[in-house]
């Protein structure tokens, strides 16, 4: 009698998630499409609709709960064991009277125009591709235009891809399913300055090199430097840091608080403007790093720091990239404040040899920067000179002239665009891997044994003194062969960073390249608790979707 209870109970869950799957689709509204098909849309969704109503029944048959995942996409995608660079998405319908309703408020800051939507759509530091391209691009120059935006996005279901300086280079700004691009380019105010304080308000627009213009006749600067272009919205959309992170921390250390809109279009204050503060959760920290895919960022404050009273750069070799290494996690143990510990190894001073028309030794290179007092910093300098000598160290000269210094700085932040002029037709895969410092040089080691034996063009650069490297792999996007190399070496350099307890992505954030590896580095429960926070911030998925959380995680 109980077990044929159990059978009826069973059945019965059955068919109350079959019918609640029926109803849920019959009272979907009716979207047209954009271009007739001659394959009628109800028999495209039928194998769609069986399988789901299949799967329903099955899970409630054995008392378990109905798995939701991305519909419509191949989980393959961007997911795990995904190969594919180009990133595919179900393109939604942008109906007119949406449009309309955009243009009403937005005036000129808005366009249909195809090269402009290319523009947006295409990567401009990225070899990431999409098949589709957002609908139309909107350029809002205040948080309650962006408001309207959203709420707009929102009623009508229509994706929103928020932009910012472009520099981002895992796919982050793709419309894989078209929709609305918005670009902040206008919401570029520096709304106040507390010196005081030692704080700045700013839009999301702003540079974080035209920032610190503004800040230096008040002896002060924003500590994050990631590459020329990249504003302040980006920066923290992504979690980005830069060669300052070792001594400054990154973008989630910098940020006091924040506005943003969510996908409702409420309008959300993450704190206010003390330093610390214990009250309730930390939204500025869920919303940095959130990618685009929580809301739209449309307000910053900022934590400022004095500008250093006197730096010394200093540049030493070394035989090979392990020593280096060595030298830069020994220097860290030491307790020396260092601001920058870069690495680079010989394939990149090649680069910039030809690039910039110097003489540089061509082998594994160290700079550092130190600060302080004029003093105190040649103290430090002294004391890591020796460090270097004890590891094989080479060469080691340092300047404290200004222009000497720019001179030596130049040379890294170049370093990118040194490694195209290597191959010039070349696109560029860029590693971003972080591991714990101890196992630094033993990461870098054995990448580049694999680096050396590929016959791809491959640079190193590494942030040495927070265990952040770069691998720039230089290939042919015409030769398969490349692109499958050049993926490979991805691979392994970034599961040899997970098998040391690291992360694929130090600073560059996930975007639609790094999906693939969260699974092996954070674990199912981590995805799922992630996508119901989007899930019940964004239930109609309209926030950058396809993006940061893989495809084939269900909840």
């Amino acid at each position: 009698m109980a077990t044929s209870l159990l059978r009826l109970s069973r059945h019965r869950r059955a068919l109350l998630a079959i019918s609640s799957v029926r109803l849920a689709l019959s009272t979907q509204p009716h979207v047209p499409s954009p271009s007739p098909s001659p394959t009628p849309s109800s028999a495209r969704r039928l194998p769609h609709f069986l399988s789901f109503l299949a799967a329903a029944a099955a899970a409630a048959a054995g008392g378990a709960t109905v798995a939701l995942c991305d519909s419509g996409l191949d989980h393959r995608v961007g997911g795990k064991d995904s190969a594919d660079l180009v990133v595919r998405g179900e393109r939604k319908f942008v109906p007119q009277e949406f449009i309309d309703e955009l243009a009403s408020f937005l005036g000129d800051n808005i366009t249909l125009d195809y090269e402009e939507r290319s523009f947006h759509g295409t990567p401009q530091n990225s070899f990431h591709k999409a098949v589709n391209l957002p609908d139309v691009v909107v350029f809002p120059s205040s948080q309650d235009e962006v408001q309207r935006i959203v709420m707009a996005c929102n009623k009508h279901k229509v994706p929103i891809v928020p932009y910012g300086g472009a520099t981002s280079i895992e796919g982050h700004t793709l419309a894989p399913h078209g929709g609305v691009c918005i670009d902040m380019t206008l919401m570029k105010k520096i709304k106040s300055l507390n010196v005081e304080d030692m704080d700045v308000v700013v839009e999301p627009g702003v540079g974080w090199i035209e920032l610190n213009e503004y800040l230096k006749p008040y002896g002060l600067f924003f500590p994050l430097d990631p590459g020329p272009g990249a504003t302040i919205g980006g920066m923290c959309a992504t979690r980005c840091s830069g060669s300052l992170a070792v001594r400054y921390g990154t973008m989630r250390d910098n940020v006091i608080n924040l506005r943003a809109v969510l996908p409702n279009g409420d309008v959300v204050k993450t704190g206010s403007r003390a330093r610390k503060s214990a009250a309730g959760y930390d939204l500025a920290r869920l919303i940095i790093g959130s990618e685009g895919t929580l809301g739209v960022i449309t307000e910053v404050t900022l934590r400022l720091q004095k500008l250093p009273s006197h730096s010394v750069v200093a540049m030493c070799n070394f035989k090979t990239i392990k020593d280096a290494a060595d030298v830069a996690i020994a220097t860290m143990l030491s307790g020396i404040q260092v601001s920058r510990v870069e690495l680079l190894d010989e394939v990149q001073i090649k680069a910039i040899n030809m690039a910039n028309g110097k003489n540089l030794p061509e082998v594994p290179t160290l700079m550092f920067e130190f600060i302080g007092t004029e003093a105190y910093a040649l103290e430090q300098t002294l004391l890591v000179q020796k460090i270097a000598t004890e590891h094989h160290g080479s060469d080691f000269v340092f300047v404290e002239e200004p222009d000497a210094k720019a001179e030596l700085w130049k040379i890294r932040k170049e370093a990118l665009w040194a490694g195209f002029a290597m191959k010039p037709d070349h696109e560029a895969m860029i590693t971003d891997v972080c591991v714990p410092l101890s196992r630094l040089a033993e990461c870098i080691s054995t990448s580049k044994r694999l680096l050396d034996a590929s016959p791809l063009t491959c640079l190193v650069i590494a942030h040495a003194g927070d265990g952040n490297f770069h691998t720039i792999i230089l290939f042919d996007p015409s030769q398969e062969d490349q692109r499958k190399e050049a993926e490979r070496l991805n691979h392994f350099m970034v599961h040899t960073a997970l098998s040391m307890e690291g992360t694929c992505t130090g600073e560059h954030g996930v975007g639609t390249g790094k999906m693939k590896y969260l699974e092996k580095e954070l674990g199912i429960e981590s995805l799922r608790t992630m996508k119901r926070i989007k899930a019940a911030l964004d239930p109609n998925n309209i926030m950058n979707p396809g993006k940061l959380i893989p495809p084939h995680v269900c909840i």
